[in-house]
């Protein structure tokens, strides 16, 4: 039953959508005509070739019809003989013939199976080796980031974490639309289809385990009832969440969030303040665009830095977290910088370090 929180999107979604089923992104194969026409030139050439054995060694073979063997006789030999029917009207007599079937026909016969059987094969083994994936990403997945809701705000969070160095192996996208999360995998993530709001389908995607979540679906109501379940899954996880009204974020925060951001919110006072000094709007989106320009990080304090005031480090200090207090740049109390602080900082995108570079 889906529930009222559930996105629009959900109900535009496939009538037969299998929920909760994890999708991980496939592997580039040719398509299925082209494959079974090169195994077909590939039979056909085995055939071929074993017809010109057979040729040039005629006389080596008898006929048990008329004696000698023509070039439709070569042909007949060679078919029946790689099918494996061999009804014995034509048989190998000298010892050359022989061993040419010993050492050659015989390996051909082998391969002329193994090429027509192997479409076969391969369509049996592909739900195998599809569960195998499956399970080894299971067992090797920790410390992942689930991101609920590839619309345009998931996307651009996803394109941030990727700016930061974060492998695409170690993001999963949740979302009701089969075609999303298609969209998903084509660009190499695992995805899970099914709603967000459901234990089983976080769940599949492993938020048991994740480091961080983020909550970006199409609805207030959705966002709240996600984060109710990601956090009964997962209380030690980061929660990132996002709304469109302003009234709803102090549900979210009570809901789990650790962080809440206002969408319509945060894009007007961009437009305010593009309005009142297109510059300093220009500054503020290159800010929150990883990876170009300007970027906002956060780093920890270095040992050279310890005792010294946020004024004199290498990098422009915008604030100190200290512990679970966030003290501006100029709060009396930044100043000296403590080993176990962190600075949020912004430096230019060429310069920025990598993670952990600076511990």
């Amino acid at each position: 039953m889906k529930l009222p929180g559930q996105d629009a999107i959900a109900r535009n979604a496939d009538e037969h959508l299998v929920t909760g089923r994890v999708k991980l992104p496939r592997r580039i194969v040719e398509r299925p005509l082209l494959q079974v026409s090169k195994r077909l030139l590939m039979a056909t050439a085995v055939l071929a070739v074993t017809v010109l054995l057979v040729w040039s060694d005629r006389e080596g073979y008898y006929d048990n019809a008329g004696g000698g063997v023509d070039f439709l006789d070569c042909v007949y030999y060679t078919t029946v003989t790689l099918s494996t029917t061999g009804y014995g009207d034509i048989v190998p007599r000298s010892d050359t013939a022989r061993l040419i079937n010993v050492l050659l026909i015989t390996p051909l016969r082998v391969l002329f199976l193994i090429i027509l059987v192997g479409t076969t094969l391969e369509v049996l083994t592909e739900r195998t080796r599809e569960e195998w994936r499956l399970n080894r990403w299971r067992s090797n997945l920790r410390d992942h980031t689930v991101i609920v809701g590839f619309g345009t705000k998931g996307r651009s969070a996803m394109q941030t974490l990727c700016a930061t160095g974060l492998r695409k192996d170690q993001i999963v996208v949740v979302d009701p639309s089969s075609k999303v999360i298609d969209a998903a995998n084509a660009e190499g993530f695992v995805g899970v289809v099914g709603d967000a709001t459901r234990s089983d389908v976080l769940t599949r995607a492993e938020l048991q385990k994740a480091r961080q979540v983020i909550i970006a679906p199409q609805r207030d109501d959705t966002a709240v009832l996600v984060t109710l379940t990601a956090r009964q899954l997962n209380r030690g996880a980061k929660i990132v969440a996002a709304v469109r009204e302003e009234e709803n974020a102090p549900l979210l925060r009570q809901s789990g969030a650790d962080a809440v951001i206002t969408s319509s919110g945060a894009a007007g006072r961009l437009l305010g303040l593009s309005v009142l000094s297109p510059s300093a709007g220009t500054v503020m989106e290159d800010l929150i665009q990883q990876g170009s320009g300007l970027d906002l990080i956060e780093r920890p304090v270095i040992k050279s830095e310890v005792g010294r005031s946020v004024r004199e480090t290498d990098d422009l200090v915008v604030s100190v977290l200290r512990g679970h207090r966030l003290l501006a740049y100029d709060d009396p109390h930044a100043s000296p910088l403590q080993l176990t602080d962190r600075l949020i900082t912004i430096v230019r995108a060429e310069n920025e370090p990598a993670p952990g570079a600076r511990e």
